[in-house]
């Protein structure tokens, strides 16, 4: 998202020597190609995209990251509130947190909200799964999410910690991205892409009716869904609820002890 968004970023190494060569496919490229292959061929999969104001969360975001990273020792993120949102909407729409039996007689409503978390590694696209996070605050999300990345790229990720997630947040906009067509983490129904946080300007209504232009710091949010279970409008839904977890007053308790 912005140049301080980490969690699920990493800057990808390129040799320069492969320019002019052929060489076998990474053991990960090659499991990352049959699961994105199994999963477009295994769903019917449609995106649906929506933009969110980020203005005031970042405000408030700004005036607490300093102390809140001398405190817990993590970065707060944007990705953490996104986190935090989407669990919330989750477990408002069952349908979201669900899979899909292979046979695609049976569905399996999850009682319980596994997130995956998309990080970015030199190898490729690993899924980092934080488990019963319907149970998280904000600073549990910022913690797992900075911890959970760090494990997976230094290799001590459990095998727990990289399988069973039933619905998964993908930062695309970690590398400047504004938006994308994510593609679900088979057999889950939907993931949930975050664009990257940049200024545009925008109309504003003000209280007193009127409107203005100004500039505004937007984000896209690409959901991508399984229409074999979800319907367009119920995506519709599912985001508009999403956002309306984004706003400040969520998130101002929580936050009180590390303003400034």
């Amino acid at each position: 998202m912005t140049t301080e968004t980490t969690a699920s970023t990493g800057a990808q190494s390129h040799e320069g020597s492969l320019a002019g060569s052929t060489r076998r496919l990474p053991r990960i490229r090659k499991i990352i190609a049959e699961r994105m292959t199994e999963s477009l061929r295994s769903t019917a999969q449609l995106t649906v995209v929506q933009e969110e104001d980020v203005t005031e969360l970042g405000r408030l975001r700004d005036r607490a990251k300093a102390s809140f990273h001398a405190e817990e020792g993590v970065p707060l993120t944007y990705l953490a509130f996104f986190a935090r949102a989407l669990v919330l909407a989750a477990q408002d729409f069952p349908e979201f947190n669900a899979s899909i039996e292979p046979d695609g007689k049976s569905v399996t409503y999850h009682g319980v909200v596994h997130l995956g978390i998309a990080v970015d590694t030199p190898a490729g696209l690993v899924v980092a799964v934080l488990r019963n996070a319907e149970g998280f605050t904000l600073r549990d999300f910022a913690r797992e999410i900075a911890q959970g990345a760090s494990r997976i790229r230094d290799g001590t990720a459990s095998p727990d910690e990289l399988s069973g997630s039933t619905i998964t947040l993908s930062n695309i906009g970690g590398a400047g991205s504004l938006t994308d067509t994510p593609i679900i983490n088979y057999p889950e129904v939907a993931i949930l892409g975050t664009g990257a946080v940049v200024r545009r300007p925008r109309v504003v209504t003000g209280e007193d009716g009127t409107e203005q232009i100004v500039p505004r710091s937007v984000c896209s949010l690409p959901l991508t869904y399984d229409h074999r279970l979800i319907d367009g409008a119920a995506a519709g839904r599912f985001l508009t609820a999403l956002r309306g977890y984004l706003a400040v007053e969520n998130f101002e308790g929580e936050l009180s002890p590390y303003l400034i």
